[in-house]
C-alpha cells in the first residue's frame, strides 16, 4: 500500500500540483489518505479528456460509482491503482457517501459541451465538484466540524472558478466555452470570441466578474491548524487571481495559467505559520 500511495502522489505531483504542495503540509499518518482523495478526483476530473464518446465517459463514471458501491458495502476493492488507497481512506477516516456521489453527478456535466446558462449554475458545478473535495479533506483531516464543512465547501468553490478561468485558453483550444451564457452577453460578447481566443475589453469585464465571484468566497482568515491542509488552496487561488488583475483580465495572457512556482511555496510555508488558530 505505501508503494500504491507514492505512486499516486508522483501522479498527482504532475497532475494537480497545487492540491499535491498542499497535501504535503498534512500530518504523514494523513498524508496517504489525503491523496488517495485527490487521485481520486484526478480520475474522474479528467474522464472528458480521455473519452471520445459520452457514452464511454457515462460508462467510465459508472465504474467508479460501482467501486463506490463495493467500498461502502464492506465488500473487497477492486484492483486499480486509485481504487485500493481510497477503501482504506474512507474506511480509516469514514469518509462519507454523499460529497463522492455529488462530485461524479457534476462530472457528467463535463461530457455536454452546452456553455452554462448562468454564473449561478456555474458556481453550483464549480461547488459540487471542488466544494465537496474540499470538504471530504478535511474529514480526512479530522475536521468534521459543520461550519469548516460549509466553509471548504464556499472555498472550494471560488477555487474552482479561477480553475475555469485559467483553463479558458485549454478550453477554447477544444472549440468549448464553459463560461455562462448570459454573462457574456451581459457585457456584450459571446463564444465566438471566446474561442477566437481574442482578448477585448468585453471579455475582460465577463472574466473579472466570475474573478469578484471567486474573491468573495476565498476566505482568508485564520483557520484551525487541522484544516489549514485543505483549505490552503485558497492562497494559491487568490495569487492566481493578483496575476489575472495585473495582465487586465486577460485569460489568455500567458503568465495567467502558470503553475505555481518557489515563490508560491513560500507562501504557503509562511501561510501555514501565520493563519492558523
Amino acid at each position: 500500500m505505501a508503494q500504491a500511495v507514492s505512486d499516486l502522489a508522483a501522479t498527482i505531483r504532475r497532475y494537480d500540483r497545487e492540491r499535491y504542495l498542499t497535501a504535503l503540509f498534512a500530518p504523514a499518518d494523513r498524508r496517504g489518505d489525503l491523496l488517495a482523495l485527490y487521485a481520486f478526483n484526478l480520475e474522474v476530473a479528467k474522464t472528458r479528456e480521455v473519452v471520445r464518446e459520452p457514452m464511454l465517459g457515462q460508462i467510465r463514471l459508472q465504474w467508479w460509482r460501482d467501486a463506490l458501491d463495493e467500498i461502502f458495502s464492506g465488500q473487497s476493492a477492486r484492483r486499480h491503482e486509485t481504487v485500493g488507497p481510497l477503501a482504506e481512506a474512507i474506511r480509516r477516516r469514514n469518509l462519507p457517501r454523499e460529497p463522492f456521489e455529488r462530485l461524479l453527478a457534476a462530472r457528467e456535466r463535463d461530457l455536454d459541451d452546452a456553455p452554462f446558462a448562468s454564473l449561478s449554475e456555474l458556481e453550483a458545478y464549480a461547488e459540487d465538484t471542488s466544494g465537496h473535495l474540499m470538504a471530504l479533506a478535511l474529514v480526512v483531516l479530522g475536521a468534521a466540524d459543520p461550519t469548516l464543512q460549509e466553509i471548504a465547501r464556499r472555498i472550494g468553490r471560488g477555487y474552482a472558478l479561477v480553475g475555469l478561468l485559467r483553463a479558458v485558453p485549454f478550453h477554447a483550444r477544444q472549440h468549448r466555452c464553459l463560461l455562462p451564457v448570459d454573462l457574456l452577453a451581459a457585457h456584450g460578447t459571446g463564444h465566438d470570441a471566446v474561442l477566437s481566443m481574442r482578448p477585448s475589453p468585453a471579455l475582460a469585464a465577463a472574466i473579472a466578474e466570475v474573478a469578484e465571484a471567486a474573491e468573495a468566497v476565498l476566505w482568508p482568515a485564520r483557520v484551525p491548524a487541522v484544516a489549514w491542509p485543505a483549505l490552503a488552496p485558497a492562497l494559491l487561488a487568490r495569487r492566481h487571481l493578483r496575476r489575472l488583475e495585473r495582465a487586465g483580465h486577460d485569460v489568455f495572457a500567458p503568465e495567467v495559467s502558470a503553475e505555481p512556482g518557489p515563490g508560491a511555496i513560500l507562501a504557503l510555508i509562511w501561510a501555514s505559520i501565520v493563519r492558523r488558530a
